[in-house]
């Protein structure tokens, strides 16, 4: 039996009581004593957290290890606070066969035999092409939770019927990358001043709200779930609440670097804040920020995507999209909360209870029998993010270099201290 005294939770002292990798309860620090012969930790200073479930990140294994493998992704994870990831498809071989998927899930319980857990999100179609759907029952058989075909968007409405369809009888939801293949051709970051600025070709926003439309309307006639990934736009926003005001099954995400920042980081032709899809407008963040309060968008994620230095430190039009996301996360998002964007509850709800509920997956709110999955964070804690301090192979991020205030202390998974 484990006891965690004087946590701060949600603003109040606590003390919290586990066992057997459960719950037991969480009262008010100091009103109930800690049964006798139990391990007890003073919790001081510290925020009581549950651990946040990350339903967007590229591991990178197999196949492109040298930007990332499973163990130190998932070594990101547990020191970035997160007791669970959902890793996207886009691995060399791509994950649309249940060989791949029983891979990455033996390789994540052979690094990480305590958590965090990671669960397997199947390609859509064979080789993320398009043209095939991938053996999605196959896959569910496997462990994977969630279908997508990640980066490459589906351009045929009739093919992402078919794979809705089908990912819905599974009891999978398909996470929509929604992107018009003609419209986002060639680009390299938003088509906006910016973009004109540094004479480079960019993208509309309406090239993502277009498709989230489009799939949207699909969810709507088959009466099937549908889940936008990373939304970008504000357009893409109105498109989403006005599939919710009808009772469309639709659900989003957004991840930290669209609250934080906008086109304008791209200057100097900085590739560490090139993203897929591309930092917005202004009105864009803050559409977003209102649009998360809301509970329009419904999650955080990082998309964490990694890559080695050599690749980002190329051209603005070469150098391939995506930052490091799961060591700085959380750090990132109690800024918001300092900053009066958002509240402490409102990122329990964004990286923990709404992810489990979309996904069907365990999440600890804290109430008896619940999985004793939480961590310890320090927030007056100061690191710089840097390669030394990321525990992820890389740390391309538009934050590097910078001092961040807050870490994860201590870090348990089902009562089993990780760190």
């Amino acid at each position: 039996m484990l006891a965690i005294r004087n946590a701060i939770h949600l603003d109040a002292p606590v003390d919290l009581l586990i066992n057997d990798g459960k719950i037991v309860t969480m009262t008010p620090a100091g009103h109930v004593p800690p049964p006798p012969d139990c391990e007890t930790i003073d919790a001081s200073g510290l925020l009581l957290l549950p651990a946040l479930i990350d339903a967007h990140v590229h591991l990178r294994e197999p196949g492109y290890e040298y930007k990332e493998d499973i163990a130190s992704g998932l070594d990101a994870a547990a020191h970035g606070g997160f007791g669970a990831v959902m890793c996207m498809a886009n691995t060399k071989p791509v994950n649309d066969t249940a060989a791949v998927a029983v891979f990455m899930r033996e390789r994540a319980l052979a690094s990480h035999p305590h958590g965090p857990e990671l669960y397997p999100i199947a390609a859509a179609t064979k080789g993320l092409t398009g043209e095939e759907m991938a053996p999605l029952a196959e896959l569910k058989a496997a462990g994977c939770i969630a279908v997508s075909n990640d980066g490459r968007p589906l351009s045929s409405a009739e093919m992402t019927r078919r794979i809705m369809e089908y990912a819905s009888d599974l009891d999978m939801i398909f996470i929509d990358h929604c992107e018009d293949p003609q419209l986002a051709k060639g680009w390299v970051m938003h088509e906006g001043v910016m973009s004109g600025r540094l004479g480079v070709k960019g993208q509309p926003a309406a090239g993502e709200a277009i498709q989230a439309a489009r799939d949207i309307m699909l969810a709507e006639y088959l009466d099937v779930p549908v889940h936008i990934a990373h939304v970008s736009s504000r357009l893409t926003v109105d498109v989403i609440a006005w599939g919710k005001k009808r009772g469309v099954r639709v659900t989003a995400e957004t991840c930290p670097h669209y609250l934080m920042l906008d086109e304008n980081s791209l200057e100097n032709y900085n590739t560490l804040a090139k993203v897929s899809p591309p930092l917005r407008e202004d009105a864009d963040r803050e559409a977003l920020r209102d649009a998360v309060r809301d509970g329009t968008i419904d999650i955080l994620v990082t998309d964490h995507a990694p890559h080695a230095p050599h690749e980002k430190n190329d051209t603005l039009d070469l150098a391939p999209c995506g930052l490091s996301g799961l060591d700085l996360a959380l750090s990132l998002s109690f800024r918001l909360v300092s900053q009066n964007i958002l509240s402490e509850a409102d990122l329990h709800r964004l990286w923990c209870d709404a992810p489990a509920r979309i996904f069907g997956l365990p999440c600890n709110r804290f109430n008896p029998g619940d999985p004793a999955d939480f961590c310890l964070y320090d927030p007056t804690a100061l690191w710089q993010a840097n390669t030394d301090n990321f525990y992820s192979k890389s740390c391309n991020t538009p934050w590097a270099g910078e001092m961040i205030a807050g870490r994860v202390k201590h870090h348990w998974h089902r009562g089993v201290k990780l760190f």
